[in-house]
């Protein structure tokens, strides 16, 4: 078999474990592919990008994620849903869209339980996948940006959305942090005084950076809330697009196995 290449997309994508986590697979698994990042500053260069590249598949990270979902020839399965795309499979030519993001969160909060009524902190493409998949789920879902113009997508779809300028606190049973702030700096995802709020509501904390304690949950931390980064997350999501990547020729559990083991090199 002619040995694949795959990729990560994203700005900024320095700090991503993707190539440790796919590359660790595939290896130890023998299958003949390798995975690097792309740092990708101008979005309309991503399908040229990719094709010029001759990449079989790719993983799109933040802030690339709706601009995928342009780029591809056909969406398939969740991703349809939502308008964002986290994986790419280069199917004869073919840009082939999906997401892994949602079940891949749920895969990471399965132990917070009793959840019903969740807050979403940003409106971008994680924002999308999650808001629509727990939904799905019957859970209500709150949603709050910075600006009312990205939230006319979770309105229609049912959620209850704010700005930093309407936010009036409430009660919720876990707050999500979707956005890049703690990323590349020492930002909280709203203003000190509504996280202060929401924080002190809230049972459950989760933020989908990883590898780094954000302000966030540094904050809730402090506050004694258990919380939980994105390394989880992306692991799920990590399993379910390595899958896609493999075209299923690969055991899920033994992809999850030697991808949980690359969390610890």
């Amino acid at each position: 078999m002619k040995k694949k290449l795959f990729a990560i997309f994203g700005d900024p994508v320095s700090h991503s474990r993707s190539p440790l986590m796919h590359n660790y697979v595939f290896k130890k698994l023998h299958y003949p592919a390798t995975y690097i990042r792309v740092h990708l500053k101008d979005a309309s260069k991503f399908k040229e990008t990719f094709l010029n590249l001759g990449l079989s598949g790719a993983n799109i990270t933040i802030p690339h994620k709706e601009t995928a979902y342009n780029a591809c020839d056909e969406i398939r399965g969740f991703a349809s849903k939502v308008g964002v795309v986290n994986t790419i499979v280069n199917e004869n030519g073919k840009l082939i869209g999906y997401n892994t993001d949602a079940d891949g969160f749920i895969f990471a909060i399965r132990e917070f339980t009793h959840l019903k009524n969740i807050l979403i902190l940003g409106a971008g493409g994680t924002a999308k996948a999650l808001a629509t998949r727990f939904l799905q789920d019957s859970i209500k879902v709150d949603v709050l940006n910075r600006s009312e113009k990205r939230l006319e997508y979770f309105e229609t779809i049912g959620c209850n959305c704010f700005t930093w300028d309407t936010y009036k606190s409430k009660k919720y049973d876990l707050v999500v942090n979707t956005t890049s702030a703690g990323l590349k700096d020492e930002e909280l995802p709203a203003p000190l005084n509504i996280i202060e709020s929401v924080l002190n509501n809230t049972s459950f904390v989760a933020d989908a950076i990883y590898g780094k304690l954000t302000p966030f949950l540094k904050l809730a931390n402090e506050k004694n809330i258990i919380s939980k980064d994105g390394a989880d997350m992306l692991l799920g999501q990590g399993v379910l697009a390595n899958e896609l990547f493999v075209n299923f020729k690969l055991k899920k559990e033994d992809i999850n196995k030697y991808m949980r083991e690359s969390f610890t090199l």
